[in-house]
């Protein structure tokens, strides 16, 4: 079935280059060569099984769209976690620590949040924590370092 179809792209492509020649109109000549083109660029991806002009294949998309398996919020889950579960589990944060924790977070945006626990509590590249939160990678850096700004004015200001 797909060697029917690209021997149908082959004949037609054929039969277009063919017109384009005994066209003398050339308005209609660079419509064709444009019918011309497409052709080309359907078979090189039926050729190949890629996108023409994409370095990287369907096969390896999955690396650009994997979902993060953890919560993005993972410092919050210190913060809720019974005593049960911090026994339980590593590293544990003891209350006095989850109480600084929960103030200093307080103060951030929802946003600055999200990304600050992404890049500096799960260590995600920007790029990976921007695919995930569906923003661009330089507005991830932007809400990070003012998430550090912040949290460092208020840092000085606890002491």
């Amino acid at each position: 079935m797909m060697q029917d179809m690209v021997d149908k792209y082959k004949q037609t492509k054929r039969v277009l280059r063919a017109l384009r020649t005994l066209n003398t109109d050339r308005a209609e000549r660079e419509v064709i060569g444009g019918m011309i083109s497409d052709c080309e660029y359907v078979l090189e991806w039926l050729r190949t099984g890629r996108r023409p002009g994409n370095r990287r294949g369907i096969e390896r998309r999955a690396a650009y769209q994997r979902e993060c398996p953890t919560d993005p919020a993972v410092l919050h889950t210190y913060l809720v976690r019974t005593s049960a579960d911090r026994a339980e589990s590593i590293p544990s944060v003891s209350d006095r620590d989850r109480g600084k924790l929960e103030k200093a977070l307080s103060i951030l945006t929802k946003r600055e949040r999200e990304c600050y626990c992404m890049v500096v509590g799960q260590r995600l590249p920007f790029s990976e924590a921007a695919l995930l939160l569906g923003i661009k990678k330089g507005s991830v850096q932007w809400f990070v370092e003012s998430a550090r700004k912040k949290l460092k004015n208020y840092d000085v200001a606890a002491k």
